[in-house]
This record gives structure tokens, sequence and C-alpha cells, in this order.
């Protein structure tokens, strides 16, 4: 199911002017501006009540009452900690593990599928654009269990194309390479439940000297989607007391396929020149031979 942040983002271009006001206003204090009464909420943007229940109507809400409701839930499932999931996985008891992988496997699955289907397809292609161009460089951060996702991606795409940069150490050595940044610097960030604070002082220092923020979140969204030029969500929660990477890797290796596409001639030139500086077998001890040396060896091995 869809959350109130992404149903309020995907519907913004179709809403109408007075109830455009009021998601943006919603958005731009989430969740905040959206837990006062209409009235209130109508009077600090402009607009009628009417307008407010318009705009929650056309999302697909009972009453204002119920979108109140799904936000506090919502809320409640984003502040979520290991700790407050684990009763839930004390329940399921010592039994066979079978079903519950059978379960768990079945979770990821419809995961990947919410994902993929939900994912929208104009923020994904303008992302790769932003990946693909040359001309930008490339800043790539994680926070505690995702900068090896982080870490992954540039790694790939530092085969592809120059200009790549995984932040890493310390908060305070991030702000030295923040100082070079400009309209041509883009920052990815992965940032999941419950969100780095580090993480957002970083993307708003990153978006104060004009460098595009792109946000691969959960389906809650990191605090970071509101300076975030574009927004990738996935979908996380499986049962367990951890989250799960499954679909934010799928993510990854998404972008990681389509800005290979994009300029295919240029990485083809630039694996191959990575091949010729390697050397013959990658020149290293114990690397593996050529593939037409393997039959020569095989054979000499069996005479031997």
């Amino acid at each position: 199911m869809r959350t109130v942040m992404e149903r309020l983002r995907d519907g913004l271009a179709g809403f109408p002017a007075s109830e455009r006001r009021v998601a943006q206003r919603i958005l731009a204090d989430y969740p905040i501006a959206g837990l006062q009464s209409a009235s209130d909420l109508a009077r600090e943007v402009g607009v009628s009540a009417p307008s407010v229940l318009r705009m929650v109507a056309r999302m697909g809400f009972a009453s204002y009452p119920d979108f109140q409701r799904v936000m506090r839930e919502e809320l409640t499932a984003q502040l979520s900690s290991p700790l407050s999931k684990s009763p839930a996985a004390a329940r399921r008891g010592s039994g066979a593990a079978a079903p519950r992988l059978q379960k768990f496997a079945t979770v990821l699955e419809g995961n990947l599928h919410e994902t993929f289907s939900h994912l929208p397809a104009t923020e994904f292609d303008q992302v790769v654009r932003l990946l693909a161009d040359r001309r930008n460089r490339l800043h790539l951060i994680g926070g505690r269990f995702t900068d090896a996702l982080a870490r992954y991606l540039s790694v790939q795409l530092r085969i592809l194309r120059p200009g790549i940069n995984h932040l890493e150490d310390q908060e305070d050595n991030w702000y030295d390479q923040v100082l070079d940044m400009g309209k041509r610097d883009v920052l990815l960030v992965f940032d999941i439940r419950r969100y780095q604070s580090s993480l957002l002082r970083l993307a708003q220092a990153a978006s104060k000297r004009q460098a595009k923020v792109v946000l691969v979140t959960d389906q809650w969204l990191s605090p970071i989607s509101r300076l975030a030029t574009h927004v990738l969500p996935a979908r996380v929660a499986v049962p367990s007391v951890w989250d799960s990477s499954v679909a934010l890797m799928a993510i990854a290796e998404a972008l990681l396929a389509e800005t290979t596409e994009q300029d295919w001639e240029y990485g083809q030139k630039r694996m191959r020149e990575l091949e010729a500086v390697r050397g013959p077998a990658s020149g290293f001890p114990g690397a593996l031979p050529a593939a037409e040396e393997l039959p020569k060896k095989a054979a000499r091995a069996r005479k031997s």
C-alpha cells in the first residue's frame, strides 16, 4: 500500500491549484502540517476548508480524520526500532524454519514487485541521465547499514565513467568536499528508517551549494526527501526486527544497468582501457590464465 507521502508526491501534478497548494504545504512540513485541523491547514495555505477535504478524498481517504489516522500509523512505523519490533518476532515461536523462510521469501518478492510497480518512471529516468552525464561529478553515501550499497554502486560506476566519489570517514571530513560542490555535482544518498541526521545535514549543505540531491529511501521517505531533486522509494519491511535492503539493492542495480545503456560506447571503451592497464591475466600473482591457455595447462597436468 502506498504511503501518504508517496500519494501526495505522485498526485501533485494532477491536483487543481488550490489542492496542490495544500499538498505542497503538507510535503514541506511533513507530517506536522497534516496533523492540524482541516480549517487551520486551509487558513495557513490561504484556501477554503473544502479544498483540503477534496484533496483528501481525491487521494482515496474516506475522511480527513481517516487521512490523519493513516499518517499517525505511518509515523509510528517510520520511527520503529528493532527493539520495538522484537515482540512480534518472538511470538512466531521456535517451530520449523521452513514455513517462516517461505513467508520471508514471499514478502521479499512482494517488496520487489511493489517497489518497481510504484517506482516513478520519470524520476528514475532523470536520475539515470544525471548519473550518465560525464560532466557531472557524482558523490555517493549511505547510512550505518546502507553505506555498503553506496560503496557497491560507486565501485561499479567508477568503471563506466570518471568523476565518482564515495564519501566516507567521519562527518567532519565530508565538508571539505562539499566546499567544491556546485551545479555540476550530484549527491546520491541511501537513507532509510531510523534516518541519519548527519546525512540530512550533508544533504542540506550540498543543496545550499546548488548540488542536486538524489535520495534512495524507504516507503515512509527520509526527511532528505524535502530537499531532494529526485526521490526513489523502496519497500524495506519484512517479518524481522531488521529492515531489508533487497529492494534498495535492486534499485541500485537497475540504475547501474540503465546508466551503462545510456553511454555504452564510452563505457565499453573505458572497460577495454581498464583491461589494458591491468595487463594479461590482470598481472597479479595467482591470477587466472587466459582462456586459450586453459586446455594446454589441463593437458600438461594430466601428463604429470
